[in-house]
């Protein structure tokens, strides 16, 4: 009977993608012995990155979307199962913005309600929305009119709002939006907990790394509010309350509001997409790893999640990473039973970083040729 391993590393920032850290894994097993089931479920904690390792290249498709400042972007996005991988940053990314030109007064989310209808149009229901790296602080808005939703100001014109114009907003109609909408569930990974306003709200907290200075705050926080107000007298539920939905300048708002939609921790809802649980059953080991474990990785990260799911099934976890930040008996006494660092055996910090894979690979055979002796 084959022994089962399954692999499920994150990525080791400036060094090798997840895909390439579990190949390299495998690669260090298979060559002491096939006689070995092997399972790769590449894995990222719920931020820019998730998309790529979660769906393999035949999986992922483009649409040309509108972006944070209204210019077209082709925007990646990825199908695994029965579940659409959005990816905020795709089409309201901070990245898609020059710094020097970055607003979170008129970013939009357009895009992200482009990149969903055409997730629809395939005839997804199940969807995975990332939060991260957005350039937006327009509660969503943006992406629900792209889905159908209207906004009027008093005058009656309907318009599109961003950070700045959310004051604007008298009345909000939802008659039109898309009635796919009602057959779908939504998944919003974040590991962000600000609620939507106040001082530990997504404008406060966040607008200003995204090209907000001290006197748009108070204006933008102010349309935040009465946004927040509009919809909990909408739809009877204080949403902007909830933990995390100050994530991706309050990308998940609408959602909560009109859908059936949670907001879960990055890692768990990766792991969630990815069916984590079931694929581990049954298996010898879990090796996992990322590019620097320090007692941090355990509490909330991608390694926590595998070795959380892992120890409840009483299944050992091998952490394979390019260094240790903390006392590494200290890190085993959290739920991993060993722990193995590229930097151990590599002659400089340097040629750990460039050789990440060819070291991986020498770590993973020597572990797995010892535990078979």
């Amino acid at each position: 009977m084959k022994n089962k391993i399954v692999i499920a590393p994150d990525s080791f920032k400036g060094s090798a993608d997840a895909k390439k850290v579990a190949d390299s894994l495998e690669k260090g097993i298979l060559s002491v012995s096939t006689n070995v089931e092997v399972i790769k479920i590449p894995i990222a904690d719920g931020g820019e990155g998730t998309l790529s390792a979660l769906v393999g290249d035949d999986s992922v498709c483009f649409a040309e979307v509108k972006g944070p400042s209204g210019q077209s972007v082709k925007a990646a996005l990825g199908f695994l199962n029965d579940t659409a991988v959005v990816e905020m940053a795709q089409a309201a990314g901070l990245t898609l913005v020059d710094e020097n030109h970055r607003s979170a007064k008129t970013a939009t989310t357009y895009g992200v309600g482009q990149m969903i209808t055409y997730a629809l149009d395939r005839g997804y229901r199940r969807f995975l929305l990332t939060a991260g790296g957005s350039a937006t602080n327009d509660g969503g808005t943006g992406m629900f009119c792209a889905l159908g939703c209207k906004f009027y100001r008093a005058d009656g014109e309907c318009f599109v709002p961003t950070g700045a114009t959310l004051g604007d907003i008298e009345k909000i109609d939802v008659s039109e939006l898309d009635g796919r909408l009602s057959e779908c569930s939504f998944t919003v990974a974040t590991d962000v907990k600000n609620p939507l306003c106040g001082e530990t709200g997504a404008t406060y907290v966040y607008a200003p790394q995204k090209g907000a200075d001290e006197n748009d705050l108070a204006l933008m926080e102010a349309g935040m509010k009465k946004y927040a107000s509009l919809l909990n007298v909408l739809c009877g539920s204080d949403v902007a309350s909830i933990e995390g939905c100050g994530a991706g300048g309050g990308i998940a708002t609408p959602l909560l509001a009109f859908c059936n939609a949670k907001i879960i921790s990055g890692i768990e809802a990766v792991l969630e997409t990815a069916h984590f649980k079931e694929r581990l059953a049954g298996a010898s080991y879990v090796l996992t790893g990322e590019g620097k474990i320090d007692v941090q990785s355990l509490y909330g990260k991608a390694i926590s999640g595998v070795a959380k799911e892992a120890n409840r099934q009483n299944i050992p976890v091998i952490c394979f990473v390019g260094c240790v930040g903390d006392d590494k008996e200290k890190l085993k006494e959290l739920g991993v039973s060993d722990i193995f660092a590229t930097s151990d055996i590599a002659p400089s910090a340097e040629y750990s970083m460039t050789h990440a894979e060819e070291l991986l690979q020498k770590l993973a055979k020597s572990w797995f040729a010892n535990c078979s002796e």
